[in-house]
């Protein structure tokens, strides 16, 4: 299963991600978080240790890896691979705690939109390979859009998730992703509502979203906060977001079949 989960800037989706990858790890899964997001916060919502974090790096700032990789550091006139071999790195460049193995992917900063230079070769390639070729259960936490998706990549994602909160900025952030979305092949999308504060939260959202895939929603919590506070992983408290988070895994499972 392939998920990619976007939203709003400060929706919650960093932990919704990190709750769903340990959600699926608890049940057995081989699960690869992917922080795609260049804020990284996904490390310390799934719970890896600070220390455990040393020396590892987003896959965007290894320029001499991404130069090796491409040929671009032969002295070939310029010219590099577009198609080098990544298949070994997501395990050579991963930490591994509680089940959930995670990726930083980061993003390659440059002038133009057109950039084509060996870490956006890199990048670009990898995402391919891990979308296509791997059996893993695939958690990405993307910024507020899908750029690091492309119309070879995107049909392979199973579900976008959306997440949203109760306010008009959040609605509207959620329909461009649907449309930008939609326009590059994407079909299977779906919200998660967060930080509901009652029924009445949750029935604006559910009227706002009628006609569209709500997996569940998580209320607000004193439990999510204080972890956020902390920089923990919420998952490994309690609270009733717990169960909450379960009927979302649930939904997920019947939707992306």
């Amino acid at each position: 299963m392939k998920i990619a989960i976007t939203g709003k800037g400060g929706v919650g989706k960093t932990t919704i991600a990190g709750l769903l990858a340990r959600s699926f790890a608890l049940q057995g899964r081989r699960v690869l978080a992917i922080d795609a997001d260049p804020d990284a916060n996904l490390a310390s919502a799934i719970g890896i240790p600070t220390q455990k974090l040393a020396g590892l790096q987003p896959f965007s700032k290894m320029k001499n890896l991404a130069k090796q990789r491409t040929g671009a550091d032969q002295n070939n006139g310029g010219l590099f691979v577009l198609n080098p071999r990544v298949d070994d790195l997501p395990d050579r460049h991963c930490v591994e705690h509680a089940g959930v193995r995670l990726l930083m992917m980061g993003t390659v900063e440059h002038g133009g939109s057109g950039c084509v230079c060996p870490e956006h070769t890199l990048l670009r390639s990898l995402m391919k390979h891990l979308l296509l070729d791997r059996d893993d259960v695939l958690i990405m936490d993307m910024e507020a859009g899908i750029e690091h998706l492309g119309r070879a990549t995107a049909e392979s994602v199973d579900v976008l998730i959306i997440v949203v909160e109760p306010g008009s900025r959040s609605l509207q952030t959620s329909i461009q992703i649907e449309q930008l979305a939609g326009e590059i092949g994407i079909t299977r999308i779906a919200f998660i509502a967060s930080k509901v504060a009652g029924n009445s939260d949750l029935t604006y959202l559910q009227e706002s979203l009628q006609n569209k895939t709500l997996l569940g929603h998580l209320s607000v919590s004193e439990e999510i906060r204080e972890a956020d506070k902390k920089g923990t992983c919420a998952f490994d408290m309690q609270g009733e977001f717990k169960t909450q988070i379960s009927n979302i895994v649930t939904a997920l499972g019947a939707f992306s079949r």
